[in-house]
């Protein structure tokens, strides 16, 4: 289990560090996306902070993850994760396997790494 997590945790953190430079700097070339996914990054680009946010926060995610703080980077990560899910299967399904394997990486982590979330499922007084 610890190799298992040991390679996701790598996989997952080199992932989003990799894409996340990949928005600032563009050396990995985009192939042409449909009109509906090319409107959605429009509309975030529009926004002034909503792109350069994103990718800081996969890079931010992928460090975590690299350096060991697996639960942090994990959850830093979710809601990109969650956006990127729901980005393959609403508007580009051609990606919808690479967005399944970063999901279930992320969820596989999460539960490896599961004691370290209980506190956020406690009540408080």
């Amino acid at each position: 289990m610890k190799v298992l997590a040991l390679i996701a945790r790598i996989l997952l953190g080199l992932t989003f560090v990799v894409f996340g430079l990949n928005g600032f700097l563009h050396f990995i070339p985009q192939p042409p996306s449909p009109e509906v996914a090319q409107t959605f990054f429009a509309a975030l680009a529009a926004t002034g902070y909503m792109i350069p946010l994103l990718f800081a926060t996969q890079i931010a995610g992928g460090v975590l993850l690299l350096v060991g703080l697996v639960p942090l980077g994990v959850l830093v990560l979710t809601p990109v994760i969650v956006n990127i899910f729901a980005f393959h299967l609403f508007l580009v399904p051609d990606g919808l396997p690479i967005a399944i394997l970063v999901t279930v990486l992320a969820v596989f982590l999460a539960w490896a790494h599961r004691a370290a979330y209980t506190a956020l499922f406690r009540p408080t007084t």
